[in-house]
């Protein structure tokens, strides 16, 4: 799972393409390193992952309480990253030492440091966005509002879609261990509901709405993980307590066929046994017709039959 000197974004970027925020975040936050779904339907409950935790964590606050605030929404943005920051490697560092029992950790020293160099650049994204918006709503230069405001726009679409290409590979901890991204997106989905969930806020939604609200995204998170950890585990008997270096190989980089120390099949020295119909296998070799046969033994040596 080593990585490449220049494969991060696999030769994907042009300069044509930097005008696209989509392009380039596909680019940046899902990097060729990342290995690829084992199979199109865990594909596809990794997007409803994504898609039911981003409609039940938002959806709900904005249909019902009216939308929210640009400001509000980078704060909001800014909270989740710092927490994905201390929580991520937390969970981590909890496997490792359940996996250590199996394996080394110095097996997974390149995934895991590829995994933490794309966190830190998407928080950072994160904080640089925040920024930027929190200076053009400051400032009352016309010109710094316009030239701003496009570069604001093309930060949001690159750190929105960014994010849901993160929250697919979470980080490209896939790399690590394939079970990896769904526990980190129930265990971040239920970190950020535990405030609302001891508190009691409600965002000023009614009683049935703010459990919705709050329990909406963690639970259907977690349903969707456990379904994707299952099939995982079913189809390809990748399991996450099993170290990563102890799990199957995963298609597509399969070893040769046969065990590695079984010697090739069949008999090396030749058939022991001339087929039948091949002759007397004690027969003198191919000779002259005008030749005379030499004697079956040689002079002086008595056969069986001599007197």
């Amino acid at each position: 799972m080593a990585r490449s000197r220049g494969s991060w974004t696999g030769g994907r970027l042009t300069a044509r393409s930097l005008l696209n925020p989509k392009q380039v975040a596909t680019a940046v936050f899902h990097p060729r390193w990342i290995p690829p779904s084992l199979d199109p339907s865990i594909e596809r409950l990794k997007r409803i992952r994504v898609i039911g935790g981003a409609v039940a964590s938002i959806g709900v606050y904005t249909l019902f309480e009216g939308g929210f605030d640009m400001t509000e929404l980078m704060e909001n943005a800014l909270t989740a990253s710092v927490v994905l920051l201390f929580i991520t490697p937390l969970v981590v560092g909890v496997m490792l030492c359940l996996w250590r029992h199996t394996g080394t950790v110095r097996q997974l020293r390149v995934p895991l440091l590829n995994a933490l160099k794309l966190l830190l650049l998407f928080v950072g994204c994160v904080a640089a966005l925040v920024m930027l918006v929190t200076t053009i709503n400051a400032t009352g230069n016309p010109l710094v509002i316009m030239v701003g405001g496009l570069a604001m726009l093309w930060m949001l679409g690159f750190v929105v879609w960014g994010a849901v290409r993160v929250s697919g590979n979470f980080f490209g901890t896939a790399a690590v261990h394939r079970c990896l991204p769904a526990l980190l997106a129930t265990v971040t989905s239920w970190l950020m509901a535990l405030p609302d969930l001891v508190t009691g806020d409600l965002h000023g939604l009614s009683l049935t709405l703010g459990v919705v609200f709050i329990l909406g995204a963690p639970v259907t998170v977690t349903v969707i993980a456990l379904l994707e950890m299952g099939r995982l585990k079913r189809r390809y008997g990748i399991r996450l307590k099993a170290h990563p270096a102890t799990c199957p190989p995963f298609p597509g980089h399969l070893p040769p066929t046969g065990l590695p120390h079984v010697p090739p099949q069949g008999n090396p020295f030749g058939h022991p046994y001339p087929p039948a119909g091949a002759g007397n296998p004690y027969a003198p070799g191919p000779h002259h017709p005008g030749t005379p046969l030499p004697p079956p033994y040689a002079p002086g040596h008595r056969g069986p039959r001599t007197p």
